[in-house]
Formats: structure tokens, C-alpha cells, sequence
């Protein structure tokens, strides 16, 4: 399965499934669930009845991809340090 460019994981909806998250991770459909299960899951997942979704920002924010407030990609696109974050 084809990998999404970060202009297409820009324009993703404000949650997606976990399927989708994992392949932008790099992870296949069993290594995500089994991730999500575990807590172990490189971002936050939501438990919405039996499905789970992955916040887009968050997703964003691991893979160095987050916006600043005016739209554009932090640090050409490198990760940004999450020190002081809490």
C-alpha cells in the first residue's frame, strides 16, 4: 500500500482511522490495533464505541509535520522539541 505524501496527510480530516494512521506510521493494520490496545501507539488514540481514530494534529506533531498558527510547516518540516510541552 502506497505511503501518503505530508501535502495529503496535511489535508486529512480532523481524525482518521487507525488503518490509515498506521500506514502513515509505517505500521500495518494488526501492528496498530496492537499498538492502540497497548498504549503504545506513537500518538494519541480515541476509543469512539468499537472503533478508533487518531487525532490528525497529533499524528502532525509526531511526524514533525505541525503547523504554526498561520499555516505553515514548522522548521521545514523537522520535529519540533517537545520540551517544556507540559
Amino acid at each position: 500500500m502506497k505511503g501518503l505524501t505530508a501535502a495529503e496527510i496535511r489535508t486529512l480530516p480532523a481524525t482518521i482511522d487507525l488503518v490509515t494512521a498506521g500506514r502513515i506510521v509505517g505500521v500495518g493494520r494488526t501492528k496498530a490495533y496492537q499498538l492502540a490496545r497497548s498504549g503504545q501507539f506513537p500518538c494519541r488514540v480515541l476509543r469512539v464505541g468499537h472503533s478508533y481514530r487518531v487525532c490528525t494534529a497529533d499524528l502532525l506533531t509526531v511526524l514533525g509535520l505541525a503547523c504554526d498558527t498561520h499555516g505553515q510547516p514548522c522548521s521545514g518540516g523537522q520535529p519540533t522539541s517537545r520540551e517544556g510541552a507540559e
